[in-house]
Protein backbone atom coordinates (compact mmCIF):
# COMPACT_ATOMS: atom_id res chain seq x y z
CA UNK A 1 0.00 0.00 0.00
CA UNK A 2 1.56 3.26 -1.15
CA UNK A 3 0.68 6.61 0.45
CA UNK A 4 1.07 10.02 -1.20
CA UNK A 5 -0.67 13.41 -1.20
CA UNK A 6 -3.70 13.58 -3.48
CA UNK A 7 -2.31 16.73 -5.12
CA UNK A 8 0.77 14.77 -6.20
CA UNK A 9 -1.38 12.02 -7.67
CA UNK A 10 -3.56 14.47 -9.59
CA UNK A 11 -0.50 16.18 -11.06
CA UNK A 12 1.01 12.84 -12.08
CA UNK A 13 -2.18 11.78 -13.89
CA UNK A 14 -2.97 15.11 -15.53
CA UNK A 15 -1.91 13.72 -18.91
CA UNK A 16 -4.92 11.93 -20.46
CA UNK A 17 -2.57 9.40 -22.03
CA UNK A 18 -1.54 8.33 -18.53
CA UNK A 19 -5.08 7.28 -17.66
CA UNK A 20 -6.38 3.73 -18.26
CA UNK A 21 -7.78 2.81 -21.65
CA UNK A 22 -11.49 2.48 -20.92
CA UNK A 23 -12.26 0.45 -24.03
CA UNK A 24 -10.16 -2.56 -23.04
CA UNK A 25 -11.94 -5.75 -21.97
CA UNK A 26 -12.09 -6.04 -18.19
CA UNK A 27 -11.57 -9.66 -17.16
CA UNK A 28 -11.93 -10.55 -13.48
CA UNK A 29 -8.88 -9.96 -11.30
CA UNK A 30 -8.47 -11.89 -8.05
CA UNK A 31 -9.06 -9.69 -5.03
CA UNK A 32 -10.85 -6.91 -6.92
CA UNK A 33 -14.55 -6.32 -7.40
CA UNK A 34 -13.93 -5.09 -10.94
CA UNK A 35 -10.94 -4.64 -13.22
CA UNK A 36 -12.81 -2.17 -15.41
CA UNK A 37 -11.55 1.42 -15.34
CA UNK A 38 -14.96 2.62 -16.42
CA UNK A 39 -15.03 6.25 -17.60
CA UNK A 40 -17.00 8.43 -15.20
CA UNK A 41 -20.01 10.49 -16.22
CA UNK A 42 -18.12 13.80 -16.23
CA UNK A 43 -15.44 12.63 -18.66
CA UNK A 44 -15.29 15.01 -21.61
CA UNK A 45 -13.26 12.76 -23.90
CA UNK A 46 -13.63 9.14 -24.97
CA UNK A 47 -10.52 6.96 -25.32
CA UNK A 48 -10.76 3.64 -27.11
CA UNK A 49 -8.10 0.97 -27.43
CA UNK A 50 -6.68 0.32 -30.90
CA UNK A 51 -3.75 -1.49 -32.46
CA UNK A 52 -1.18 1.01 -33.80
CA UNK A 53 1.08 -1.71 -35.21
CA UNK A 54 3.69 -1.30 -32.49
CA UNK A 55 2.26 -3.77 -30.01
CA UNK A 56 0.62 -1.05 -27.88
CA UNK A 57 -2.67 -2.89 -27.57
CA UNK A 58 -1.02 -6.18 -26.57
CA UNK A 59 1.07 -4.38 -23.97
CA UNK A 60 -1.95 -2.58 -22.53
CA UNK A 61 -3.96 -5.81 -22.29
CA UNK A 62 -1.01 -7.54 -20.63
CA UNK A 63 -0.59 -4.74 -18.09
CA UNK A 64 -4.30 -4.80 -17.32
CA UNK A 65 -3.98 -8.36 -16.00
CA UNK A 66 -1.29 -7.40 -13.50
CA UNK A 67 -2.73 -7.28 -9.97
CA UNK A 68 -3.57 -3.58 -9.45
CA UNK A 69 -1.88 -2.11 -6.40
CA UNK A 70 -3.64 0.13 -3.89
CA UNK A 71 -2.61 3.75 -3.50
CA UNK A 72 -3.68 5.81 -0.50
CA UNK A 73 -3.95 9.50 -1.35
CA UNK A 74 -3.70 11.85 1.62
CA UNK A 75 -6.10 14.80 1.69
CA UNK A 76 -6.51 17.63 4.17
CA UNK A 77 -10.21 18.46 4.12
CA UNK A 78 -11.89 21.75 5.03
CA UNK A 79 -14.81 20.06 6.79
CA UNK A 80 -15.56 16.54 7.97
CA UNK A 81 -19.29 16.71 8.79
CA UNK A 82 -21.77 16.18 5.96
CA UNK A 83 -25.44 17.02 6.43
CA UNK A 84 -28.24 14.71 5.32
CA UNK A 85 -31.56 15.89 3.91
CA UNK A 86 -32.89 12.54 2.72
CA UNK A 87 -36.09 11.34 4.43
CA UNK A 88 -34.99 7.75 3.74
CA UNK A 89 -32.04 7.97 6.14
CA UNK A 90 -32.30 8.05 9.92
CA UNK A 91 -29.25 10.19 10.74
CA UNK A 92 -28.61 13.93 10.35
CA UNK A 93 -24.82 14.06 9.95
CA UNK A 94 -22.22 11.68 8.56
CA UNK A 95 -18.46 11.27 8.82
CA UNK A 96 -16.55 9.33 6.18
CA UNK A 97 -12.83 9.17 7.04
CA UNK A 98 -12.01 7.85 3.56
CA UNK A 99 -13.20 8.21 -0.03
CA UNK A 100 -13.32 5.01 -2.00
CA UNK A 101 -13.15 1.57 -0.41
CA UNK A 102 -10.67 -1.24 -0.88
CA UNK A 103 -13.28 -3.85 0.00
CA UNK A 104 -14.31 -3.65 -3.66
CA UNK A 105 -18.01 -4.44 -3.25
CA UNK A 106 -19.30 -4.48 -6.81
CA UNK A 107 -22.76 -3.26 -5.82
CA UNK A 108 -21.59 -0.25 -3.77
CA UNK A 109 -23.87 2.74 -4.35
CA UNK A 110 -20.99 5.05 -3.34
CA UNK A 111 -18.85 4.21 -6.38
CA UNK A 112 -20.13 7.22 -8.41
CA UNK A 113 -18.68 9.57 -5.76
CA UNK A 114 -15.21 8.92 -7.21
CA UNK A 115 -16.33 10.72 -10.36
CA UNK A 116 -16.11 14.02 -8.49
CA UNK A 117 -12.38 13.32 -7.99
CA UNK A 118 -11.95 12.69 -11.75
CA UNK A 119 -11.33 9.04 -10.92
CA UNK A 120 -13.08 5.94 -12.24
CA UNK A 121 -15.99 4.57 -10.18
CA UNK A 122 -14.69 1.19 -11.33
CA UNK A 123 -11.16 0.09 -10.52
CA UNK A 124 -10.06 3.47 -9.12
CA UNK A 125 -12.77 3.37 -6.45
CA UNK A 126 -11.15 0.33 -4.85
CA UNK A 127 -7.48 1.07 -5.62
CA UNK A 128 -7.24 4.88 -5.19
CA UNK A 129 -8.28 5.48 -1.61
CA UNK A 130 -8.40 9.07 -0.34
CA UNK A 131 -7.59 9.38 3.36
CA UNK A 132 -8.85 12.47 5.19
CA UNK A 133 -5.82 12.72 7.44
CA UNK A 134 -7.01 15.80 9.38
CA UNK A 135 -10.51 14.44 10.07
CA UNK A 136 -10.15 14.50 13.88
CA UNK A 137 -8.88 18.09 13.85
CA UNK A 138 -11.81 19.25 11.72
CA UNK A 139 -14.29 17.42 13.94
CA UNK A 140 -12.88 19.07 17.07
CA UNK A 141 -13.19 22.45 15.37
CA UNK A 142 -16.80 21.73 14.40
CA UNK A 143 -17.70 20.82 17.98
CA UNK A 144 -16.03 24.00 19.25
CA UNK A 145 -18.28 26.24 17.16
CA UNK A 146 -20.93 28.04 19.25
CA UNK A 147 -23.52 27.29 16.59
CA UNK A 148 -23.06 23.50 16.85
CA UNK A 149 -25.85 21.44 18.40
CA UNK A 150 -25.56 17.64 18.71
CA UNK A 151 -27.38 15.68 16.03
CA UNK A 152 -27.63 12.00 15.10
CA UNK A 153 -24.30 11.17 13.51
CA UNK A 154 -23.23 8.13 11.49
CA UNK A 155 -19.74 6.95 10.56
CA UNK A 156 -19.23 5.00 7.33
CA UNK A 157 -22.30 5.77 5.24
CA UNK A 158 -20.40 5.89 1.91
CA UNK A 159 -17.13 4.15 2.77
CA UNK A 160 -16.02 1.51 5.25
CA UNK A 161 -14.30 3.33 8.08
CA UNK A 162 -12.36 0.14 8.90
CA UNK A 163 -11.05 -0.74 5.46
CA UNK A 164 -7.39 -1.91 5.28
CA UNK A 165 -5.87 1.59 5.24
CA UNK A 166 -7.24 2.20 8.74
CA UNK A 167 -4.83 -0.34 10.22
CA UNK A 168 -1.93 1.97 9.46
CA UNK A 169 -3.52 5.42 9.52
CA UNK A 170 -5.94 5.16 12.45
CA UNK A 171 -8.12 8.04 11.21
CA UNK A 172 -11.35 6.40 12.34
CA UNK A 173 -9.95 5.79 15.80
CA UNK A 174 -8.89 9.43 16.10
CA UNK A 175 -12.43 10.51 15.16
CA UNK A 176 -13.97 8.22 17.79
CA UNK A 177 -11.53 9.63 20.36
CA UNK A 178 -12.92 13.12 19.67
CA UNK A 179 -16.49 11.81 19.94
CA UNK A 180 -15.64 10.16 23.26
CA UNK A 181 -14.02 13.35 24.61
CA UNK A 182 -17.18 15.32 23.84
CA UNK A 183 -19.65 12.56 24.81
CA UNK A 184 -21.17 12.85 21.35
CA UNK A 185 -23.26 9.83 20.32
CA UNK A 186 -22.69 8.04 17.01
CA UNK A 187 -23.66 5.01 15.01
CA UNK A 188 -21.27 3.12 12.76
CA UNK A 189 -21.72 0.52 10.03
CA UNK A 190 -18.95 -1.74 8.79
CA UNK A 191 -18.08 -5.04 7.11
CA UNK A 192 -14.75 -5.22 8.90
CA UNK A 193 -13.53 -7.02 12.00
CA UNK A 194 -11.18 -4.07 12.47
CA UNK A 195 -13.82 -2.36 14.60
CA UNK A 196 -12.91 -4.75 17.43
CA UNK A 197 -9.62 -2.86 17.86
CA UNK A 198 -11.51 0.19 19.15
CA UNK A 199 -13.73 -1.56 21.66
CA UNK A 200 -11.82 0.17 24.45
CA UNK A 201 -13.42 3.42 23.24
CA UNK A 202 -16.73 2.12 21.91
CA UNK A 203 -17.85 -0.16 24.75
CA UNK A 204 -17.82 2.54 27.49
CA UNK A 205 -19.71 4.89 25.16
CA UNK A 206 -22.26 2.20 24.39
CA UNK A 207 -22.94 1.71 28.09
CA UNK A 208 -23.94 5.40 28.23
CA UNK A 209 -26.20 5.19 25.16
CA UNK A 210 -23.59 6.99 23.07
CA UNK A 211 -22.75 4.29 20.51
CA UNK A 212 -24.54 1.74 18.35
CA UNK A 213 -22.90 -0.47 15.73
CA UNK A 214 -24.21 -2.26 12.66
CA UNK A 215 -22.45 -5.05 10.78
CA UNK A 216 -23.34 -5.60 7.14
CA UNK A 217 -23.76 -9.24 6.12
CA UNK A 218 -24.84 -9.83 2.54
CA UNK A 219 -24.30 -13.58 2.32
CA UNK A 220 -23.27 -16.61 4.35
CA UNK A 221 -21.67 -18.18 1.27
CA UNK A 222 -17.90 -17.52 1.33
CA UNK A 223 -17.57 -18.24 -2.41
CA UNK A 224 -20.19 -15.61 -3.29
CA UNK A 225 -18.62 -13.15 -0.84
CA UNK A 226 -15.19 -13.56 -2.45
CA UNK A 227 -16.42 -12.36 -5.85
CA UNK A 228 -19.05 -9.88 -4.64
CA UNK A 229 -17.03 -8.10 -1.90
CA UNK A 230 -13.52 -9.54 -2.33
CA UNK A 231 -11.52 -7.68 0.35
CA UNK A 232 -14.14 -7.48 3.07
CA UNK A 233 -14.08 -9.85 6.04
CA UNK A 234 -15.53 -13.30 5.44
CA UNK A 235 -19.15 -13.94 6.49
CA UNK A 236 -17.98 -16.12 9.38
CA UNK A 237 -15.61 -13.40 10.58
CA UNK A 238 -18.38 -10.81 10.53
CA UNK A 239 -20.60 -13.05 12.62
CA UNK A 240 -17.71 -13.39 15.07
CA UNK A 241 -17.48 -9.59 15.19
CA UNK A 242 -21.19 -9.33 16.04
CA UNK A 243 -20.61 -11.82 18.84
CA UNK A 244 -17.60 -9.92 20.17
CA UNK A 245 -19.44 -6.59 20.12
CA UNK A 246 -22.50 -8.02 21.84
CA UNK A 247 -20.38 -9.66 24.54
CA UNK A 248 -18.75 -6.27 25.16
CA UNK A 249 -22.17 -4.74 25.79
CA UNK A 250 -22.36 -2.83 22.51
CA UNK A 251 -25.83 -2.75 20.91
CA UNK A 252 -25.23 -4.30 17.51
CA UNK A 253 -27.55 -4.69 14.56
CA UNK A 254 -27.22 -6.45 11.22
CA UNK A 255 -27.71 -4.90 7.82
CA UNK A 256 -28.77 -7.45 5.20
CA UNK A 257 -27.96 -5.09 2.38
CA UNK A 258 -28.17 -5.00 -0.49
CA UNK A 259 -30.67 -7.72 -1.27
CA UNK A 260 -29.99 -8.94 -4.82
CA UNK A 261 -32.65 -11.16 -6.42
CA UNK A 262 -31.55 -14.75 -7.11
CA UNK A 263 -28.06 -14.12 -5.63
CA UNK A 264 -28.23 -13.43 -1.90
CA UNK A 265 -32.01 -12.92 -1.68
CA UNK A 266 -32.70 -16.65 -1.01
CA UNK A 267 -30.49 -16.36 2.10
CA UNK A 268 -32.42 -13.48 3.71
CA UNK A 269 -33.94 -15.47 6.59
CA UNK A 270 -30.79 -17.54 7.20
CA UNK A 271 -28.63 -14.41 7.48
CA UNK A 272 -31.02 -12.92 10.02
CA UNK A 273 -31.04 -16.17 12.00
CA UNK A 274 -27.23 -16.38 12.05
CA UNK A 275 -26.89 -12.74 13.09
CA UNK A 276 -29.46 -13.12 15.87
CA UNK A 277 -27.69 -16.25 17.15
CA UNK A 278 -24.43 -14.28 17.22
CA UNK A 279 -25.95 -11.52 19.34
CA UNK A 280 -27.53 -8.99 16.98
CA UNK A 281 -30.55 -7.27 18.51
CA UNK A 282 -31.82 -5.29 15.50
CA UNK A 283 -31.85 -5.47 11.71
CA UNK A 284 -32.53 -3.51 8.58
CA UNK A 285 -32.36 -4.28 4.88
CA UNK A 286 -32.02 -2.35 1.62
CA UNK A 287 -32.77 -3.54 -1.91
CA UNK A 288 -29.92 -3.20 -4.41
CA UNK A 289 -29.54 0.22 -6.01
CA UNK A 290 -27.81 0.84 -9.36
CA UNK A 291 -27.20 4.61 -9.60
CA UNK A 292 -25.08 6.10 -12.37
CA UNK A 293 -21.92 4.08 -13.10
CA UNK A 294 -22.84 1.27 -10.71
CA UNK A 295 -25.34 0.01 -13.29
CA UNK A 296 -22.90 -0.94 -16.10
CA UNK A 297 -20.31 -2.16 -13.58
CA UNK A 298 -22.81 -4.45 -11.87
CA UNK A 299 -24.26 -5.78 -15.12
CA UNK A 300 -20.81 -6.58 -16.49
CA UNK A 301 -19.94 -8.33 -13.23
CA UNK A 302 -23.16 -10.37 -13.48
CA UNK A 303 -22.31 -11.43 -17.03
CA UNK A 304 -18.80 -12.46 -15.95
CA UNK A 305 -19.64 -14.42 -12.81
CA UNK A 306 -23.28 -15.48 -13.18
CA UNK A 307 -24.09 -15.50 -16.92
CA UNK A 308 -26.81 -18.11 -16.47
CA UNK A 309 -28.67 -15.87 -14.00
CA UNK A 310 -27.83 -12.39 -15.26
CA UNK A 311 -31.00 -11.81 -17.30
CA UNK A 312 -33.25 -13.09 -14.48
CA UNK A 313 -31.53 -10.91 -11.89
CA UNK A 314 -31.89 -7.76 -13.99
CA UNK A 315 -35.49 -8.58 -14.93
CA UNK A 316 -36.44 -8.88 -11.25
CA UNK A 317 -34.57 -5.66 -10.35
CA UNK A 318 -36.52 -3.83 -13.07
CA UNK A 319 -39.78 -5.23 -11.73
CA UNK A 320 -38.92 -3.59 -8.39
CA UNK A 321 -37.89 -0.31 -10.05
CA UNK A 322 -40.92 0.43 -12.20
CA UNK A 323 -39.34 -1.10 -15.30
CA UNK A 324 -36.05 0.84 -14.99
CA UNK A 325 -32.66 -0.32 -13.79
CA UNK A 326 -32.71 2.21 -10.96
CA UNK A 327 -35.01 4.63 -9.18
CA UNK A 328 -33.82 7.60 -7.14
CA UNK A 329 -37.22 8.57 -5.78
CA UNK A 330 -37.44 9.12 -2.04
CA UNK A 331 -39.51 6.46 -0.33
CA UNK A 332 -38.69 3.87 -3.01
CA UNK A 333 -34.96 3.96 -3.68
CA UNK A 334 -34.10 1.90 -0.57
CA UNK A 335 -37.01 -0.54 -0.74
CA UNK A 336 -38.19 -0.81 -4.33
CA UNK A 337 -41.84 -1.00 -5.31
CA UNK A 338 -44.30 -3.49 -6.71
CA UNK A 339 -45.21 -7.07 -5.90
CA UNK A 340 -41.71 -8.47 -5.48
CA UNK A 341 -40.55 -5.60 -3.28
CA UNK A 342 -43.65 -6.13 -1.10
CA UNK A 343 -42.89 -9.85 -0.80
CA UNK A 344 -39.31 -9.10 0.27
CA UNK A 345 -40.56 -6.69 2.93
CA UNK A 346 -43.02 -9.26 4.24
CA UNK A 347 -40.32 -11.93 4.45
CA UNK A 348 -37.99 -9.55 6.26
CA UNK A 349 -40.61 -8.32 8.75
CA UNK A 350 -41.86 -11.83 9.54
CA UNK A 351 -38.33 -13.13 10.09
CA UNK A 352 -37.48 -10.22 12.37
CA UNK A 353 -40.67 -10.74 14.38
CA UNK A 354 -39.97 -14.45 14.75
CA UNK A 355 -36.40 -13.84 15.86
CA UNK A 356 -37.14 -10.89 18.12
CA UNK A 357 -35.02 -8.50 16.06
CA UNK A 358 -36.02 -4.87 16.44
CA UNK A 359 -36.43 -2.93 13.21
CA UNK A 360 -36.12 0.44 14.95
CA UNK A 361 -32.66 1.95 15.34
CA UNK A 362 -31.09 2.12 18.81
CA UNK A 363 -31.93 5.37 20.59
CA UNK A 364 -28.86 7.46 21.37
CA UNK A 365 -28.66 10.18 24.03
CA UNK A 366 -27.86 13.60 22.56
CA UNK A 367 -28.15 15.41 25.89
CA UNK A 368 -24.74 14.23 27.13
CA UNK A 369 -22.78 16.26 24.56
CA UNK A 370 -20.09 18.44 26.15
CA UNK A 371 -18.95 21.47 24.13
CA UNK A 372 -15.22 21.93 23.69
CA UNK A 373 -13.47 23.42 26.71
CA UNK A 374 -16.40 22.66 29.04
CA UNK A 375 -15.70 19.09 30.06
CA UNK A 376 -17.55 19.52 33.35
CA UNK A 377 -20.42 21.61 32.02
CA UNK A 378 -24.03 20.53 32.21
CA UNK A 379 -25.76 19.28 29.03
CA UNK A 380 -26.58 22.04 26.53
CA UNK A 381 -30.30 21.64 27.16
CA UNK A 382 -29.78 22.86 30.75
CA UNK A 383 -27.17 25.47 29.85
CA UNK A 384 -29.62 27.30 27.66
CA UNK A 385 -31.76 28.07 30.72
CA UNK A 386 -29.12 30.13 32.52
Amino acid sequence: MRTLPIQTYRAATADPDALPLHGLPADPVKGRGTAWSLAHRFTSDDRQAFDDGWGTLDQAVSEQHLPPATQVLEERVKTILTGNDSPDISFDLSINPYRGCEHGCIYCYARPSHSYLNLSPGLDFETRIVAKVNAAQRLREAFAAKSYSPLLLNIGSVTDAYQPAERKLGITRSVIEVLAEHHHPFSLITKSAGVERDLDLIAPMAQRQLAALYVSITTLDPALARVMEPRAASPARRLATIRRLAEAGVPVGVSVSPVIPFLNEPELERILEAAQAAGASSAFSIVIRLPWEVNPLFQQWLDQHFPERASRVMARIREMRGGADNSSRYGERMTGSGVWADLLRQRFHKACARLGLQRARVELDLTQFRPAGRASAAPPVQQSLF
